[in-house]
């Protein structure tokens, strides 16, 4: 009965991690065959397994301590890369911006030409 318990146990680790990993764009999500990435869903599965490691302290074997801490650590280290680059890409797309030159402004043509005309 113990033994079916860590199993689930772990079974129930290894899904948030398949969730944070396609949340992330990481993993090819099954049922839409796409990357997809959502962030806050991702941080909101990492912090799930962190509330689990939290809760179960204590009442783990060394090995199931030892994988989710395993899983942890990778799912937080990809997090921030990946919160990293859309920050990254953000910064390079306003300074693309800030570089553009500025479009004219239609109605200024079309008074200026009006003036031609009046005269």
């Amino acid at each position: 009965m113990a033994e079916e318990k860590g199993n689930l146990f772990m079974q129930l680790v290894f899904m948030f991690q398949t969730a944070a990993m396609q949340q992330m764009g990481k993993v090819i999500n099954p049922l839409t065959k796409k990357i997809e990435k959502d962030l806050s869903q991702a941080k909101f599965s990492v912090d799930m397994l962190g509330m689990i490691e939290e809760r179960t302290k204590g009442n783990l074997s060394d090995e199931e301590k030892k994988i989710l801490d395993h899983i942890l650590f990778e799912l937080r280290m990809n997090y921030v890369d990946e919160v990293e680059k859309e920050q990254k890409v953000a910064t390079e797309e306003k300074v693309k911006e800030e570089k553009k030159p500025p479009k004219p402004k239609k109605g200024r043509k079309k008074r200026a030409k009006s003036e031609r005309e009046k005269r």
